[in-house]
């Protein structure tokens, strides 16, 4: 579950610091959001966070913020839509692991390329889409500029599935995470 949340937390949180002012809040869920995503910025503006080698501790900060915001599981679930249905519980599993690394990994470099400063002058919409689990609001969802992650994928993950296989969309997406972890392995050793 930690994986995922390290990629949607980037998505969520990164948009709106890097793109320009805050949105406008309204609510508890909201409320309860912008103090998270307060939680973040703080985070990278740390300057003993922003030192050389603190990289991973940066991360790990980020990962623990992003654990209090999103439903991992809800995310997973909605972009695999009708062929969640037939997947066994230890694919459920395997998928919603699969699917946070690959999002984590994806997005990690845009939340590492924020200095502190926003940029100005640029607006981009975000919605955040929240459910209610228990006494928290959580977001299983973010649209960007009215397209939706979990649609995007959705498309994405039905084609591979309806012209192949599901066993070829978790090849892909273990495929693509070798690619990740030898990327990071080059750039660890470049250090």
């Amino acid at each position: 579950m930690a994986h995922v949340g390290r990629a949607l937390v980037l998505i969520a949180l990164v948009l709106p610091i890097v793109t320009g002012p805050s949105p406008v809040w309204a609510g508890a869920p909201t409320d309860a959001l912008k103090s998270q995503i307060d939680r973040v910025l703080k985070i990278l503006e740390d300057p003993e966070l922003k030192k050389e080698g603190k990289q991973k501790d940066r991360r790990t900060a980020v990962r623990q913020v992003a654990n209090d915001i999103f439903d991992f599981s809800e995310t997973a679930k909605r972009s695999l839509a009708r062929h969640w249905a037939t997947r066994t519980p230890a694919e459920r599993e395997e998928f919603v692991q699969l699917f946070s690394d690959l999002l984590e990994r994806s997005y990690i470099s845009k939340i590492e390329l924020y200095g502190g400063e926003r940029k100005q002058g640029t607006e981009i919409p975000i919605d955040y889409r929240m459910l209610r689990k228990g006494d928290k609001w959580l977001v299983y969802d973010v649209v960007i500029e009215g397209v939706s992650l979990i649609a995007n994928y959705r498309t994405q993950f039905n084609k591979i599935i309806t012209t192949s296989s599901y066993q070829e969309l978790v090849k892909k997406m273990k495929t693509k995470q070798g690619e990740f972890l030898e990327e990071e392995k080059k750039r660890t050793s470049l250090r």
